[in-house]
């Protein structure tokens, strides 16, 4: 069974839901991001999607776009991120890693090449945004025979019939976009999100995190809720941004924002 189907398990018997927090890899530099990967677990991280650095990331807003440009200018590329969960992996063998990103740098680096890697680093699941499931068949064949998740977005937006091809493409977890808009948008609905999420369980029986808006502990307590995953990201984004010129600091303060999450989550 992989690191994020046993995951979701464990979670379900305890009566839980997955925090899944996202940062970008380098960002503010390179040598934050591992320390600070053990920091979010200490503090009640399920599952990290980790961000890798792009020049054009078009579903983000200007949060973690000016992440990806911190880390940019540190030269770190989709191998140095993957560097970096394969130092992660070297103390923590259980918390699933998912890498969330753009095509560009998988297809520089090769389909087969990248799933080689990535499996050897410890890598367990792929989002590529701009990579629809129409497109993706074989990227996606290749990545499951790795035991890599292809995991896939849905918007509130997205029609019933193609919520099911998704669904049966996919695997891990479906990421499930809460706003129209991109990261860092506007406050979510969360009425909206299970109306949505009833219909997304009709087509699958895998988990679904929310992410997008989630903002604070209450915001994360109402999606707890009503889906099986909380994903967090510019929240800690911009509280890296905040401590550029305190880097020492950004593992704790970081991390204190998921242990209010988490408590408020299983309050």
């Amino acid at each position: 069974m992989s690191r994020i189907a046993t995951c979701f398990e464990r979670l379900n018997s305890e009566g839980r839901k997955a925090l899944i927090p996202y940062v970008t890899a380098g960002d503010p530099e390179p040598g934050v991001t591992v320390k600070l990967m053990h920091a979010l677990v200490a503090q009640g991280a399920d599952i990290i999607e980790l961000g890798v650095p792009f020049s054009d990331p078009m579903a983000d807003g200007p949060v973690i776009q000016l992440a990806c440009e911190r880390a940019l200018a540190h030269n770190v590329r989709l191998l140095d991120v993957l560097d970096m969960v394969a130092e992660f992996r070297q103390s923590d063998d259980a918390t699933p890693v998912v890498l969330m990103g753009y095509l560009n740098p998988v297809e520089v680096l090769g389909y087969d090449n990248f799933a080689e890697k990535a499996r050897a680093a410890g890598v367990d699941g792929l989002l590529t945004v701009d990579l629809p499931p129409e497109e993706s068949l074989e990227f996606s064949t290749k990545l499951k025979s790795y035991g890599i998740d292809v995991i896939y977005l849905l918007a509130p937006t997205t029609e019933e019939h193609r919520i099911k091809a998704v669904c049966e493409q996919g695997s891990g977890y479906v990421y499930y976009v809460s706003v129209k808009g991109v990261t860092g948008s506007s406050a979510l609905d969360v009425n909206a999100v299970a109306e949505k999420l009833d219909v997304v369980r009709k087509y699958t029986d895998m988990p679904v995190g929310v992410g997008f808006g989630i903002r604070d502990n209450e915001s994360a307590r109402a999606v707890s809720e009503v889906a099986d995953g909380v994903i967090v990201g510019s929240v800690l984004v911009n509280k890296i941004a905040e401590l550029v010129g305190n880097t020492e600091e950004i593992p704790a303060q970081v991390s204190g924002i998921i242990a209010g999450m988490r408590d408020a989550m299983d309050a």
